[in-house]
């Protein structure tokens, strides 16, 4: 298949890509500033065979030139993988809206907007594959990741969305809920841009950073967290035949996997029964046959 990532340069994106190749895909990575800061990544990815197309996923313009840019390398986008993201750290007050604004760009608008750039295509075809990278954080919300919380919730509710609207058309949405992994992410989490507030939560001002401090030694004494375990599981999506794949696949190994997947079991369950009720339960269900009569 002909595939399409974002983030290709970030530790995820990097591994993502290898397991694809593994597999005889057809691979398109996007990433900023392709010619300056990330111009060593661009190289590697492209000496193993990877196209690199320049994508600002917070802009409307970036996006339209760089999927064009992909779909005329690749011929076509079978599969798109929404792995650009931005972490956040620190008391939620201390978040300006400015700050949570910046982080929904990327997180969640920027999905929006390679979503709507590859649908048009994909739904002419009757085939196609929208795989959005959340969180297990999309699911349980933790002390001091509030900004980051959010934008995976959202995140979560606009991929149930895409899949129940889209289904008639073949073209399938999937997520992909990691756990805590040691790649760059920590080193790269957004701060709030006003600490100063700190001050009225005295003691308590300092868990934050303990709190962090404490989760990357937990990594250190866990190696079975390896980053790999989400590039494989992603690739065991897209590789499974559609109509078979999982809405959902968490990955982890430091047990809030296996704390999560009975909540996700349950709401799967619920809103079986809601569509059920409402007599839409077909939204639910890819519609294989669409490829055949687009």
């Amino acid at each position: 298949m002909n595939i399409l990532i974002t983030g290709a340069n970030s530790g995820f994106g990097q591994l993502i890509i290898s397991e694809l190749l593994k597999s005889g895909h057809r691979v398109a990575g996007s990433m900023r500033d392709v010619d300056g800061r990330n111009a060593q990544a661009a190289a590697a990815l492209r000496a193993s065979g990877v196209e690199i197309v320049e994508i600002d996923v917070t802009n409307d313009a970036s996006v339209a030139v760089g999927v064009a840019a992909a779909t005329e390398r690749l011929e076509q986008i079978d599969v798109l993988i929404n792995n650009a993201g931005v972490g956040a750290h620190g008391l939620q007050e201390n978040f300006s809206a400015a700050d949570f604004r910046r982080l929904f760009e990327i997180n969640l608008f920027g999905v929006q907007r390679m979503i709507r750039a590859v649908l048009p295509e994909m739904r002419e075809r009757g085939t196609g594959l929208i795989l959005n990278v959340s969180s297990l954080l999309g699911r349980v919300a933790l002390p001091f990741y509030g900004p980051y919380n959010a934008t995976k919730w959202a995140l979560e509710a606009l991929s149930e969305n895409y899949r129940a609207e889209l289904s008639r058309f073949g073209v399938d949405v999937a997520l992909i809920e990691p756990g805590g992994f040691p790649t760059g992410f920590i080193g790269n989490l957004m701060l709030p841009s006003n600490p100063d507030r700190d001050t009225g939560y005295g003691a308590m001002a300092a868990a934050p950073r303990e709190s962090l401090e404490h989760f990357e030694g937990f990594l250190t004494a866990n190696p079975q967290q390896h980053p790999r375990l989400v590039a494989e599981a992603l690739a065991a999506v897209v590789n499974t035949k559609p109509g078979e794949r999982s809405f959902r696949t968490e990955v982890d190994r430091i047990g809030m996997a296996d704390a999560i997947r009975p909540m996700n079991d349950l709401q799967a369950e619920v809103t079986t029964g809601i569509f059920a009720n409402l007599g839409i339960a077909e939204m639910l269900q890819i519609n294989l046959s669409a490829a055949r009569a687009a």
